[in-house]
């Protein structure tokens, strides 16, 4: 298939971008293009070209679907075409609508001219794949926009609106009305006006306070920048445009690009930017897969959760129905919603129009027949079987034929409560993470009989709603919540064999984690934990727990709610205070069983913590209850706030080497007497064969 369209309207050729569907600049598109150049300059009846998009996009950069593969740097790779269109002898000019990102903005920039409506997205967002941009965009954008303004870009990643660039050198021509007809008679102009063949790298950078901006920059992006190396490269390059020649500015922003593309942080980045599409994708149901019309939704149970909930819904346009049992909890859950509300509010984040729009939207009811007509229901009530039987045996009887009747239960079988029904095909979990309005991450938990177009639309809906999908299997726990069991439980252990709560929380938020697991159970409560725990004691009596944790709850600590847990808190603040009664407790319980305390270094710490998440991922794995590595990256890397730069506990084993993984586990089995360490089937296989997990 031709990628790039070649016409001519008059004396002037058209070079039609169409790689649907951000024309991504992948090896047909790049061929396209130079092809399309250069009959253009052959034909003596041609005095310009115009490059624009098939659609309404110019172009979002690479083409993803091309990403480490021999096409993504074949000849003519990226570089080359710019030089080509840029050494053209007949003047190009780019017309810009939609998307301009990435290797778009850069073969824009390589352009004579550029031409643009309102509207048109404006970026160079490689930050964010911890890259920069790699074909002369930190070379290329300050000659146009100024340093400063071209630095913030390039740092951020952020897209800018064409219209806020107006003015600048950015663009030669602000048009009104249709694109191309606009595009051609700019070209028709600058050729009757002969006007040349400009090149952006042509132009000086005059900025007399440029030193100085820059010493700030470097000291604001280094501490903002944290743990990724890409934000003061960009600094250093934007820099070079500055202070050097263009071509010397080019290789050093070609060599810090080599470099980048080697860290693990880039590596991190860039997974998680293809395992955030994988996820959307489920095995044995088609992209083509019919989905059910969403309209109305409802959402039983206003309490923290519930009210969350329903905020996502409310926040994406869609009516919902909110139910309890009595007035009061209802009247303290919608009270809850306008709080919630107001904060963004204030914070400038929302207009009184859009409140009022989303608040009008919300329909609070004590009577399951105001239920009727919904399409989707999720049920968020108290985590406890009986609870929710109730509940779906009612939700069977009142909710219409086809409508989606969803769970939010974190531990529970979503195929039991699946068969409290006479519609096990239409019943799905939908596990929120709390605070459900804000966190991005919902496991898809899918039951045996839940059908493949009940799982095609809640995937359809969570983009909708703004949220991250990874589908589960059903088990306890589901993909997030089983893992960080045993994450725990080793960080349980941790204490009573020597190291304090604190020196655990903070190895382990060293290492990145959003927050350690001692300050994680007393944000969540840990009479949740308890409650689980006993449960397990009968279930599974062969899995071993510190007991520690239990003695902290039987003396009421439950954590932020009741003003004191592993650590204290002061009324009205959330600030974790080591506890000299927690150190106490913990020597007594020591001494009381006659457990020798020891050092540990914060690296073993981490080590027994992070590699329990991986060995239970693995097992996940292997079971089928995860349905790939990189699933299991993104529900740690949105819902468990695992760091970022390291991509998710999955993809830090095979950066580790599951070789070493598996020695390590081993030793720790050895060590421990924990048949837990013992690696999983899959993890050993694939150390065995030198394979990856990912």
């Amino acid at each position: 298939m031709n990628q790039a369209n070649y016409s001519t309207h008059g004396a002037i050729a058209v070079i039609a971008m169409d790689n649907p569907p951000v024309n991504g600049l992948g090896y047909e598109l790049r061929r396209g293009i130079v092809a399309g150049v250069d009959q253009a300059l052959a034909d003596p009846a041609i005095k310009a070209i115009v490059l624009i998009g098939a659609a309404k996009n110019f172009s979002g950069g690479a083409d993803i679907r091309e990403f480490n593969s021999p096409k993504s740097l074949a000849e003519p790779n990226l570089h080359s075409v710019i030089r080509i269109v840029e050494a053209a002898s007949k003047p190009v000019i780019a017309a810009i609508g939609g998307a301009c990102m990435g290797g778009g903005l850069e073969l824009a920039l390589g352009c004579h001219y550029r031409v643009a409506v309102a509207g048109a997205q404006i970026a160079l967002p490689e930050v964010k794949l911890g890259l920069l941009p790699g074909a002369g965009g930190t070379q290329r954008l300050p000659r146009v926009i100024g340093a400063q303004s071209a630095l913030n870009m390039i740092v951020s990643g952020n897209a800018v609106p064409s219209e806020q660039l107006r003015g600048s050198a950015l663009f030669d021509a602000f048009l009104e009305g249709d694109l191309l007809a606009g595009a051609l008679a700019f070209a028709e102009q600058v050729v009757s006006e002969k006007r040349g063949l400009p090149r952006v790298r042509d132009r000086k950078i005059d900025d007399p306070s440029a030193e100085a901006f820059f010493q700030f920059a470097r000291n604001t992006v280094g501490a903002l920048a944290k743990n990724f190396p890409a934000p003061l490269r960009c600094v250093d390059a934007v820099a070079a445009a500055v202070s050097k020649p263009f071509e010397e500015g080019l290789k050093l922003e070609r060599e810090a690009f080599m470099f980048l593309v080697q860290t693990p942080e880039s590596k991190a980045l860039r997974h998680a930017f293809f395992a955030e599409r994988a996820a959307s994708k489920i095995a044995d149901v088609p992209e083509d897969t019919p989905t059910r019309k969403i309209a109305k939704v409802a959402v039983i149970g206003a309490g923290t959760m519930g009210g969350g909930i329903a905020m996502n819904f409310l926040n994406a346009g869609f009516p919902v129905a909110l139910l309890e049992t009595k007035q009061e909890a209802l009247d303290r859950g919608v009270a809850t919603i306008g709080r919630n509300y107001e904060s963004t509010l204030k914070k400038g984040k929302l207009t009184p129009e859009k409140l009022a729009e989303r608040l009008a939207l919300l329909h609070p009811t004590l009577s399951y027949e105001d239920l009727k007509d919904a399409d989707l229901i999720i049920e968020a009530v108290f985590e406890e079987i009986g609870v929710k039987e109730q509940v779906f045996k009612k939700l069977d009887e009142v909710a219409k034929a086809g409508a989606i009747l969803a769970t939010n239960t974190s531990t529970l079988d979503v195929n039991k409560i699946a068969g409290f029904t006479k519609r096990p095909a239409d019943v799905v979990g939908m596990h929120f993470f709390s605070p459900a309005n804000i966190m991005k991450l919902l496991e898809v938990v899918r039951g045996a009989a839940t059908a493949k177009e009940v799982l095609a639309t809640v995937m359809q809906i969570a983009k909708k709603i703004k949220k991250t999908a990874v589908v589960a299997g059903v088990c306890d726990g589901f993909i997030g919540n089983r893992m960080i069991e045993h994450y725990g439980r080793m960080a349980g252990f941790l204490v009573e064999e020597g190291a304090s709560p604190w020196q655990v929380d903070r190895a382990l938020e060293k290492f990145g984690m959003a927050m350690g697991p001692f300050r994680m159970g007393d944000l969540a409560g840990n009479d949740i934990g308890w409650a689980i725990r006993k449960r397990r004691y009968v279930e599974k009596p062969e899995v071993k727990y510190a007991k520690i944790a239990d003695t902290l709850c039987e003396m009421g600590r439950f954590g932020q709610k009741a003003g004191a847990g592993w650590y204290r808190y002061e009324a009205g603040k959330r600030d974790a205070i080591p506890d000299p009664l927690v150190d106490q407790l913990v020597e007594d319980f020591r001494r009381e069983r006659g457990i020798t305390a020891r050092k540990f270094s914060d690296e073993e710490i981490v080590e027994r913590c992070v590699l329990a998440l991986v060995n239970e991922g693995a097992r996940l794995l292997d079971e089928g209850i995860a349905q790939r590595a990189s699933d299991i990256d993104m529900v740690y890397l949105t819902g468990y706030g695992f760091p970022l730069h390291r991509g998710g506990p999955m993809l830090y084993a095979d950066q580790l080497g599951l070789f070493n993984v598996v020695r390590s586990m081993r030793r720790l089995a050895a060590e421990s007497g924990d048949p837990f360490w013992q690696p999983a089937p899959l993890l050993a296989r694939l150390a065995a064969e030198g394979k990856a997990l990912n």
